[in-house]
């Protein structure tokens, strides 16, 4: 009887455990996309330059996943993704500091010697300027007061305009 027990439990631990290698592998099941961590990718360790100051590397990399008490000149970046059901890729990075500005990088990626220069697809418009005849608030109480007098917008003066005031008499 013991060793049909034993038999018993050795054969239901194998059979449990095999159920999850079962299970992950069934056709039609979604398993979700999982990211963990900062975005890291070549073109941001290619912007990073020696000398830049903590709060460029700030801007660029974002804040850092590590950041140890004993070693405060050391920010770590770590980055993992797992497709569902895949196996799991992980990346990390980490930068050095002397002070206040950057002195190496060691970790998965190296930054280039080119400078990169990022291409904006944004293009820029220069409008003429607006006449107005009547502010926004005065067109609003113009519906309200039937009067057909307005006062005409004052133009205020730039800085670079001459201002002519003329003398008393």
């Amino acid at each position: 009887m013991n060793l049909i027990r034993s038999y018993a439990l050795i054969a239901s631990a194998l059979l449990l455990t095999s159920c999850s290698y079962i299970f992950d592998r069934v056709p039609g099941v979604y398993s979700l996309d999982i990211q963990q961590g900062n975005m890291i990718s070549q073109d941001v360790i290619n912007q990073l330059r020696p000398k830049m100051s903590k709060r460029q590397v700030l801007f660029i990399m974002g804040s850092p996943m590590l950041k140890d008490i004993f070693h405060e000149q050391r920010w770590d970046y770590i980055y993992s993704f797992q497709a569902g059901g895949e196996a799991r890729i992980q990346k990390k990075i980490s930068l050095f500091f002397d002070a206040d500005t950057l002195i190496g990088v060691q970790g998965d990626y190296r930054p280039s010697n080119i400078a990169s220069l990022k291409l904006s697809n944004e293009s820029t418009l220069d409008l003429p300027k607006r006449v107005l005849e009547k502010t926004f608030s005065q067109s609003i109480l113009s519906l309200f007061d039937p009067s057909p007098e307005t006062q005409p917008v004052k133009k205020k003066p730039s800085s670079l305009e001459t201002i002519t005031t003329p003398l008393p008499e």
